[in-house]
């Protein structure tokens, strides 16, 4: 039969947890199977014949899954999952697994419409992505999952989320408290998706180290961001001289995702947006992708695409004048 070798990687999870206690759950495997398995850090070398290091491999994948989803894993787990990927079952199917984004602290983080495959994808072979569509789409959601994840991997250092402070309805300056307490409502939703994904006190951590850093589209200006993760939400709402000025702040080994809804822009009527413009100008830019949601990538509760549905209608002139 022929023999192959395959590496695995094994990011994003406790090693001690996965191997146990000197080696015990790695000893397991290597009883179980013929095959030669070597960890060196957080690799993992497996030799022998191509079924069964395809089972080894998916084998470490549902160890991976069991700590992450349940923050333990037992001998008994371990037996169970070697019988089972053995048989030809599954906890989770590959697709699934190539799908997970982010073990956040409550579950996994995975992308679960095509669109929002797509969106993985996308990000995963440019340096800047522009994720465009409808409210409740996962574009912001995801965008910081990929950063976290990125952040965990340890393939950048900081992350830098950061919202144009457009007034929608509102004024600013007759919103109550200091400029900090002013300007907090609008970046509000992005400390819930990191609260969603980060423990409360890494997370507080690494606010108070700048290794997460959240503000407004203004302060990116005379900045240079290296070894980062920047995210820019709610961008239809930054000018044409905002978007240029967002976008030439990265540097080396830096990333950028570009988040927004060109149905909702709140920019006074003479300014064009950023978002709208700057489709045309890197339409043809290698290392730069463009995603767009519609209304069937809704993945918040099933009546926000009725809304949308009905808004359509309405501004489509079916609804009363």
């Amino acid at each position: 039969m022929t023999q192959i070798e395959k590496q695995i990687l094994l990011d994003n999870v406790d090693l001690l947890l996965l191997l146990g206690f000197n080696d015990e759950n790695l000893k397991i495997l290597e009883d179980r199977f013929s095959s030669n398995i070597v960890v060196r850090g957080e690799r993992v070398s497996v030799k022998g014949v191509s079924d069964e290091v395809a089972i080894i491999e998916k084998v470490f994948k549902e160890m991976v899954y069991v700590i992450n989803t349940t923050g333990r894993l037992e001998k008994k787990d371990i037996y169970t999952i070697i019988d089972l990927t053995t048989q030809g079952q599954e906890i989770i199917s590959n697709d699934d697994y190539d799908s997970i984004i982010l073990y956040s602290k409550k579950d996994v983080i995975k992308a679960k419409t095509p669109t929002q495959v797509l969106y993985f994808e996308n990000v995963k072979k440019n340096d800047i992505c522009f994720a465009i569509g409808p409210a409740g789409t996962g574009k912001t959601y995801l965008a910081v999952a990929f950063a976290v994840a990125a952040l965990k991997k340890g393939a950048v250092q900081r992350i830098v989320l950061a919202r144009p402070a457009v007034e929608a309805g509102e004024s600013l300056g007759f919103l109550p408290g200091d400029f900090r307490e002013k300007i907090d409502p609008y970046l509000r939703p992005l400390y819930d998706a990191l609260n969603d994904m980060i423990p409360s006190d890494q997370l507080r951590k690494y606010i108070e180290n700048g290794i997460i850093e959240i503000v407004p589209l203004a302060y990116m200006r005379g900045r240079t961001l290296n070894n980062a993760y920047v995210i820019l939400d709610e961008a239809q709402n930054a000018t044409t001289m905002q978007m240029k000025m967002f976008l030439t702040r990265l540097g080396p080994n830096s990333r950028s995702i570009i988040t927004g809804d060109i149905t909702q822009i709140d920019l006074p009527s003479k300014k064009l947006s950023g978002l709208v413009q700057i489709q045309n100008i890197l339409k043809d830019v290698d290392g730069v992708g463009f995603i767009y949601f519609n209304k069937n990538d809704v993945v918040r509760h099933k009546l926000v695409k009725d809304i949308i549905d009905a808004y359509e209608n309405y501004m489509n002139g079916d609804g009363d004048s």
